[in-house]
């Protein structure tokens, strides 16, 4: 099904009018919300988990909740209500988490490679920046609140206010623990690099 599509760009578009298109099942309507949000989605997951493969795969997970949740509400019966990016980012959260916990109770592999790399501190076939590695190594010093903030902020590219939302918090909650977060990642990386603030 195709369609004249009222969402002109990410900014200026009627979001409300593209979800209620996609909600009919119009193709295009769905490679539009596609294209304004899976690689926000790919880039929250892959910060968490590493692995780009894994991250696709949350990516697909999650836009595949959301069809089903559009179009089960019947041709046409989605209504927007401001919400679905505040929505979508915790359906994408969520995935992540199960993800890891899932993860956490599996066995690792004994791949002697493997082991070597992780002695190392890198990954598998990645020669990450040393300036990246750090901000890696900050990044999981944080706690798990802190680093989520931090993530949805800029991995997601989240406002505040919709990290509030997202997470049912008081935006000066989610204020306080970004910028607390952004002062621990600074010293510790202050700290790793001999600098004095």
């Amino acid at each position: 099904m195709t369609a004249d599509i009222p969402f002109e760009s990410e900014a200026g578009g009627d979001l409300a009018a593209l979800l209620r298109l996609a909600s009919t099942g119009c193709d295009d309507a769905w490679r539009r919300v596609i294209g304004l949000y899976a690689r926000r989605v790919h880039a929250m997951a892959r910060s968490r988990c590493r692995d780009d493969d894994l991250a696709e795969e949350i990516t697909q997970s999650v836009f595949v909740t959301v069809s089903a949740k559009l179009t089960g509400a019947g041709q046409g019966a989605y209504e927007e209500q401001g919400r679905f990016e505040s929505w979508l980012f915790r359906i994408t959260m969520n995935r992540i988490r199960d993800e890891m916990r899932r993860r956490k109770r599996q066995a690792s592999t004994a791949d002697p490679s493997t082991f070597g790399h992780i002695a190392a501190g890198s990954e598998p076939d990645r020669a990450a920046p040393e300036d990246l590695q750090a901000l890696r190594n900050a990044l999981n010093e944080l706690t798990e609140s802190e680093r989520e903030v931090v993530e949805m902020r800029h991995h997601g590219q989240m406002s505040f206010k919709l990290i509030a939302e997202t997470l049912k918090q008081p935006i000066g909650t989610v204020l306080a623990r970004h910028h607390r977060a952004l002062k621990r990642m600074k010293e510790t990386l202050e700290s790793r690099r001999g600098v004095t603030s």
